[in-house]
């Protein structure tokens, strides 16, 4: 007995040596990929040349499979130039790259030598391999080389699925014909791992089979015996290393440590020339702030041509990305998710060691910003990229108050840098309900209208409304609150916002919208509060319902809005842009209302893999 007990002790007492080194190995593997955050991803087939969608084309039948498959007549890649590609991308800031090696269409852009391969450089009109070529620039700048591998292969004769309506054959009934494939695909993928030794592995189209089908086991020992570190993401049926969300941005941060939203510039992955439907800059750098703030990074989706150019609204796109990321290059890379929201209408991250604190502005004002429940010592408050420091008022023992100049703004989104005297302490969250002789009091120091109006907004968002039991009206016209000596500015924003006081009740959870919201009392009027001057249009994620109509509480402008990366198959709901023009700010704090078509219904589901592109 007393050896037994003696083994058991060894065993576990290994077992756990064993979990902690493989976790430990697993950590080091992943962290240039956590440290990395932006890379970009290139769609680049024969698609391009008809400018149609990839693969899915002709999977739904919009195009014949022969007609599809015309387009490498047409493919010569006559101008690709891939050192150029690879100075955009590092001048985007981007820290690695996912290049299409071959798609759902089968179409491989290097000189595979399995039989029966389509390939550019024997079937295409430019002949010859054009992943070698840009993977070797690539390497050559220091940049991670990632490999996107399609899984299914709906152009290759042993592959069981065609298109949506015909299959070639039942592979439980031909499992022969269907260890072809399996042979045909591990092939390819070990010419991949041999001749390029990725850093990443970013496969696609795993729903059509399981992971044993796939043979997923088998896939990832090749490859891990060429390069143990090499990482896979989660498309090969729950085998990989990190979650990929796709077109929607995560309400919810990932439950994955690591994950990556994968993301177009306009709605199509491919160059489609039809397809103008492009955000700008302004929204890209906000996307990727929006990851970077839940601990991910944004693989940035770029379609070139069919000669291998790209597009000038897409390099376009990636100057102005690359002129934001070089400026605010220490509080993007290796940072890691930021505190809660609610300590600042704002995101965050942290510094790897969480004595730094990064505050991210998407707007501009001269009524200063509220930081909130920051325990730690603050030893200094800066603007990242000019050093400018802001005239910061302390309120109390974690509240403080920061007033910027103009010419300390950023175009696009300003970052504050805020060093703490160690790893961050947040106060408990009791949030400070504000009394009516409190929000109407003459403010003794500046900032502080703005300042009462930002913790109303942030009572109204929580569900607390001061004007609950008042007499005020809808219209806030003859509203007496009884203070005495009151700030004139408050008396006026409350009278022309009353619509937004009168029995409104709890904003949506956090996530949905950057700010404050309320919601009316029949859940069908969505109340947004618009600090300063934003520098671009605001964002709602995860609306589900229609939208009737948006305008600006108070003076009744009606505003026109946009919805991005909402597939119309899909549930997920895209983002809603509301552009607001700069002269229906409010000087305080702006109100929109934005009317559904029926009570408020929010998506906060995980968003995954586009499985069915119709």
């Amino acid at each position: 007995m007393r050896y037994l007990k003696l083994f058991i002790t060894f065993f576990l007492l290994t077992t756990g040596f064993n979990l902690s080194a493989q976790q430990a190995a697993s950590n080091q593997k992943m962290q240039w990929f956590a440290d990395a955050k932006l890379g970009i991803f290139i769609h680049w087939g024969i698609y391009s040349v008809n400018g149609i969608s990839e693969s899915w084309s002709f999977f739904n039948n919009y195009i014949n499979h022969d007609a599809y498959m015309k387009q490498l007549n047409g493919f010569n890649a006559a101008k690709y130039q891939p050192a150029e590609w690879v100075n955009l991308i590092k001048e985007s800031g981007a820290k690695y790259a996912v290049i299409t090696t071959k798609h759902h269409d089968g179409v491989a852009l290097w000189d595979s030598k399995m039989p029966n391969a389509t390939t550019t450089v024997k079937h295409s009109a430019a002949k010859k391999d054009l992943i070698t070529p840009f993977v070797a620039d690539l390497k050559k700048s220091g940049l991670k080389t990632g490999l996107y591998f399609s899984l299914p292969d709906w152009s290759y004769t042993d592959y069981d699925g065609f298109t949506r309506d015909r299959k070639r054959y039942d592979y439980k009934q031909d499992p022969a014909r269907f260890k072809k494939f399996q042979n045909y695909f591990q092939g390819q993928l070990n010419e991949l791992s041999n001749q390029y030794n990725p850093d990443l592995v970013w496969f696609d189209g795993d729903w059509e089979h399981s992971g044993e089908e796939w043979q997923a086991k088998n896939i990832l020992e090749n490859l891990r015996k060429v390069n143990p570190n090499v990482i896979i993401n989660s498309r090969l049926n729950g085998h990989g290393d990190y979650d990929t969300p796709e077109q929607g941005v995560p309400v919810v941060r990932p439950a994955s440590p690591e994950w990556e939203l994968c993301y177009t510039m306009n709605d199509s992955w491919g160059y489609q020339p039809y397809d103008n439907h492009y955000k700008s800059s302004n929204m890209i750098i906000r996307t990727l702030v929006d990851c970077i703030s839940m601990g991910g990074n944004l693989l940035l989706d770029i379609g070139p041509k069919a000669d291998g150019t790209i597009a000038p609204e897409q390099v376009k796109i990636l100057k102005g990305l690359g002129r934001w990321t070089q400026k605010h290059a220490e509080a993007i890379y290796g940072t890691q998710a930021g505190i809660p929201n609610g300590h600042i209408a704002g995101k965050t991250t942290l510094s790897k060691n969480k004595d730094v604190l990064y505050l991210y502005l998407d707007y501009k004002t001269k009524n200063g910003i509220l930081l909130s429940g920051i325990k730690s010592k603050i030893n200094k408050i800066e603007v990242v990229g000019s050093k400018a420091q802001p005239y910061t008022i302390k309120l109390n023992e974690t509240d403080y108050l920061l007033n910027f100049k103009e010419a300390d703004f950023d175009s696009d989104v300003t970052v504050v840098k805020v060093s703490l005297n160690g790893p961050i302490q947040l106060a408990e969250d009791k949030q400070e309900t504000l009394s009516l002789s409190d929000l109407y009091a003459a403010p003794k120091q500046r900032g502080l209208t703005n300042l009462n109006l930002s913790k109303l907004a942030t009572n109204l968002n929580s569900g607390i409304n001061v004007f609950q039991n008042t007499s005020l009206p809808v219209d806030g016209l003859d509203f007496n609150p009884g203070i005495n000596n009151v700030d004139q500015k408050i008396s006026n924003w409350v009278i022309k916002n009353a619509e937004a006081l009168y029995k409104t009740g709890k904003g949506i959870p956090s996530g949905h919208y950057q700010g404050n919201t309320a919601l009316s009392a029949d859940k069908q009027t969505l109340y947004l509060f618009v600090e300063g001057k934003p520098t671009g249009p605001v964002a709602i994620k995860g609306l589900k319902n229609n939208i009737s109509r948006i305008r600006v509480v108070g003076e009744g402008t009606m505003l026109n809005h946009e919805i991005y990366n909402k597939l119309y198959w899909s549930k997920i709901p895209g983002i809603v842009y509301i552009p607001i023009p700069e002269d229906k700010l409010d000087n305080e704090l702006t109100v929109i209302a934005v009317l559904l078509d029926g009570p408020i219904d929010l998506y906060r589901e995980k968003v995954g893999a586009i499985e069915s592109n119709l």
